[in-house]
C-alpha cells in the first residue's frame, strides 16, 4: 500500500489535469441524476400514468412533455460532453504520469551501477519500464483520477433513492454489502497472482531478448529445438498463472451480474405493490430503475478497478524497487574535477569483493608511470578485468584505494574521470546508428574532420568510404552488418576521438584474418602512444612490448617485471609465455606492424 501512496503522490506536478478531469466528473454526476428525476417528470406530468381503480390512467400534456423530452436530450448531450471531457482528462494524465516514470526509470537504469546490472535481468528491466509502467497507468486513470466518480455516485445516487422511496432503497441497498465482499475477496486472491504474472513476464522477456540477441549462436549450435522448448517453458507458466487470474475475474463477472438481477427483480417486486397501493407513482419507479442502474455502473466498476487495484500494488512495488535502488558508485559532494591528467596510476593495497561476499582481488599493489604500456596476464578468472575496471570505477574497492595523479579517484566527478580513461573491449557494442554516430558517440559535437581524423588513425576510414553511403551508413543492431575487425577498428577509432590520457584494452585478435589483424594492431599502436595503457594480454607480442608485465593468480599479482626478466626468473610467467607462443599462429609482433606503417609491407 506504501508504494501505492508514493505512486499516487506523483501526481502533484500534473494538478491542472487533475482539477478539470474533478470539473468532468462533477458535470457527468449533476447532469446523469438530472436524468432519471427528468424521466420521472415526463411520466407523471407530460404522460399524466395514473395508477386508479379503473387501471392505468394516462393523461397526456403535450406541451410538457415536449419540455421534458428536450430537457432529457438536452441533459443526455451536456452529460455526454462532460464524459468526453473527463476520459480524455483523466487518459492525458494518466499518460504525462506514465511518461514521468518511465523516465525516471530509464535514468535509474543509466544511473545504477555495474554491480546492479550484473545481478538483474534485462528482461526484468524491460518488463518494469513496459508491463508495470502500464499497470500503474490503468490504475492512475481509473482507479485515483476516476474514483471520486466511482465511489461518490453511488452515495449521490443512494440518497436520492432514499428521497423517493426508503423501504425501495433499502431493497436494493441490501445487495450492494455482498457485491463489495465479493470485490474485496477478488483483490486479495489477484493480489499475488498479478505479482507472478508480472515476474514471469520479466523472465519472458529476458528469454526472448537473449534468444533474438544472439540468433547466430543459436543457428550455429542447431539449439533452435532447445531454445524454442525453453521458451515455451515459461510461456506455459506464464499462461497457467494469467489462466488462473483470468479464471478469479470470470467468475467474479457473472456473479456480479447475477446479484444486479435480483435486485432489480426485488425493487420491482417491492417497487409494483408501493404503486399499486398508490405509495409510489409509475415516474418514481421508472426513476428508481434509473437509479439503480446508474449506481450499477460504477459499483461494478469498482470491482473492476479493485483488480487493477490488486495489480497495481505489485507493479508499483517493482517500480519503486528500481527508483529506490542507490547506486553502489556514488560521486561525492564537491568531487574534484580532473584536469591537465598526466596519467599516473597507482593501486595501493586494493581488495576487492564483488556484492561485499565474492573475493576478487587481494593486496593488489601497482604503478604505472604516464606513457607506460602495463601487460596483465594470467589465467581466465584470475582478476586481470576486475584490476582495469577498478582504474574508471565500474567497481569500487572494498579495501585499499586506487589513484590517478596521486588523487583517489573516489574524490573525483564520475564524468571526468571517465573522460580521461578510455576503454576498448573484447566485446565491442556498437548502437543502430550510422558509423559517424558510433565514432563520435563518446564526443557527440565532433566535427567531420575531427571524426575522419579518428579513423584514418583506427585504420577504418578507407573502408567506409568503399561503402555507398560511407560514414552514414546504418550499421545494425549490435553492428551485428560489419565484421569484427570493423567493428573493433570502429570502437578504437572512438576511443582515439574521446582522446583520453589513460587507456584500457584487450589485445585477443584472435577471431579475424591476418591482414584484419594487421590493421588492428597499427590501430591499437597508434591508439597506445603517449598514454598509460593497461593491456589485457593474449599475444606474446603485447607482452614483448610492455613496459612491465603483471601476472595475476587467484586475485593476487604473484609475479612482476620485465619480459626479459620475467622469463629470466624461469617461474609462472616463463611457463605460461611458454604456452602462448605454442598458440600463436604467425602472426606479426608490435614491431613488424610498426615497420609495415612505414614501409607498407606484411611480415
Amino acid at each position: 500500500m506504501r508504494h501505492l501512496l508514493r505512486l499516487v503522490a506523483m501526481l502533484r506536478p500534473h494538478w491542472p489535469g487533475i482539477v478539470v478531469t474533478g470539473i468532468c466528473i462533477l458535470g457527468t454526476a449533476a447532469f446523469g441524476l438530472a436524468m432519471p428525476r427528468l424521466v420521472e417528470w415526463a411520466i407523471d406530468a407530460g404522460l399524466g400514468v395514473r395508477i386508479g381503480p379503473q387501471g392505468v390512467e394516462v393523461g397526456a400534456r403535450w406541451h410538457t412533455l415536449g419540455v421534458a423530452a428536450l430537457a432529457i436530450l438536452g441533459a443526455g448531450a451536456m452529460r455526454g460532453l462532460f464524459a468526453y471531457g473527463q476520459q480524455y482528462m483523466a487518459e492525458w494524465t494518466a499518460q504525462k504520469l506514465a511518461y514521468d516514470i518511465r523516465n525516471r526509470l530509464y535514468d535509474a537504469f543509466q544511473r545504477l551501477s555495474f554491480s546492479f546490472h550484473d545481478r538483474v535481468q534485462t528482461g526484468q528491466l524491460m518488463s518494469r519500464a513496459t508491463q508495470d509502467v502500464e499497470a500503474a497507468r490503468l490504475f492512475i486513470n481509473f482507479g485515483v483520477l476516476r474514483l471520486s466518480y466511482l465511489a461518490l455516485m453511488p452515495l449521490a445516487v443512494l440518497g436520492l433513492m432514499l428521497a423517493v422511496s426508503w423501504p425501495l432503497a433499502l431493497v436494493a441497498c441490501a445487495f450492494v454489502p455482498p457485491i463489495f465482499w465479493r470485490s474485496v475477496v477478488m483483490s486479495r486472491s489477484l493480489r499475488p497472482l498479478w505479482l507472478a504474472i508480472q515476474d514471469r513476464l520479466g523472465r519472458l522477456t529476458t528469454i526472448l531478448q537473449e534468444a533474438l540477441s544472439g540468433f547466430r549462436v543459436v543457428k550455429v549450435f542447431g539449439r533452435e529445438r532447445y531454445e524454442e522448448e525453453r521458451f515455451s517453458r515459461e510461456a506455459w507458466a506464464l499462461r497457467n498463472e494469467a489462466y488462473r487470474a483470468s479464471l478469479i475475474q470470470a467468475f467474479n463477472g457473472p456473479l456480479l451480474s447475477s446479484l444486479w438481477v435480483t435486485a432489480a427483480g426485488a425493487v420491482l417486486a417491492v417497487g409494483g405493490w408501493q404503486v399499486r397501493e398508490g405509495a409510489l407513482t409509475a415516474g418514481q419507479l421508472a426513476a428508481f430503475f434509473l437509479y439503480l442502474n446508474l449506481m450499477q455502473m460504477p459499483v461494478r466498476a469498482l470491482g473492476w478497478v479493485v483488480g487493477l487495484y490488486a495489480r497495481a500494488i505489485s507493479a508499483a512495488q517493482r517500480i519503486f524497487e528500481i527508483l529506490d535502488a542507490q547506486p553502489e558508485v556514488k560521486e561525492r559532494p564537491g568531487a574534484i574535477v580532473l584536469r591537465d591528467v598526466k596519467g599516473y596510476v597507482r593501486f595501493e593495497n586494493v581488495h576487492l569483493a564483488y556484492n561485499g561476499l565474492v573475493p576478487a582481488l587481494r593486496g593488489v599493489d601497482l604503478e604505472a608511470r604516464p606513457g607506460e604500456i602495463v601487460a596483465l596476464v594470467g589465467p581466465s578468472g584470475s582478476g586481470k578485468t576486475s584490476i582495469v575496471h577498478l582504474i574508471p570505477r565500474f567497481y569500487d574497492v572494498t579495501e585499499g584505494r586506487v589513484t590517478i595523479d596521486g588523487i583517489d579517484v573516489r574524490d573525483v566527478s564520475l564524468a571526468s574521470l571517465r573522460r580521461v580513461v578510455g576503454v576498448v573491449q573484447q566485446d565491442i557494442f556498437l548502437f543502430s546508428d550510422t558509423i559517424r554516430a558510433n565514432i563520435a558517440y563518446g564526443r557527440p559535437g565532433a566535427s567531420w574532420e575531427e571524426v575522419e581524423r579518428a579513423a584514418k588513425a583506427a585504420r577504418i576510414h578507407d573502408f567506409i568510404m568503399t561503402l555507398p553511403e560511407g560514414y552514414n551508413t546504418w550499421v545494425g543492431e549490435r553492428g551485428i552488418t560489419l565484421s569484427g575487425g570493423q567493428r573493433q577498428r570502429i570502437a578504437i577509432a572512438r576511443v582515439i576521438l574521446r582522446d583520453p590520457r589513460i587507456l584500457i584494452l584487450d589485445d585477443s585478435t584472435s577471431s579475424v584474418d591476418a591482414e584484419t589483424e594487421h590493421l588492428i594492431w597499427e590501430a591499437l599502436l597508434e591508439l597506445m602512444r603517449g598514454r598509460t595503457t593497461f593491456v589485457i594480454a593474449h599475444r606474446p607480442a603485447t607482452l614483448e612490448m610492455a613496459h612491465q608485465v603483471l601476472v595475476v593468480k587467484e586475485g593476487r599479482i604473484v609475479e612482476r617485471g620485465t619480459h626479459g626478466e620475467l622469463l629470466a626468473r624461469g617461474g609462472v610467467y616463463a611457463a605460461m609465455y611458454a604456452g602462448l607462443a605454442r598458440q600463436e599462429v604467425a602472426t606479426p609482433s608490435p614491431k613488424d606492424a610498426q615497420m609495415g606503417m612505414r614501409r607498407g609491407l606484411w611480415r
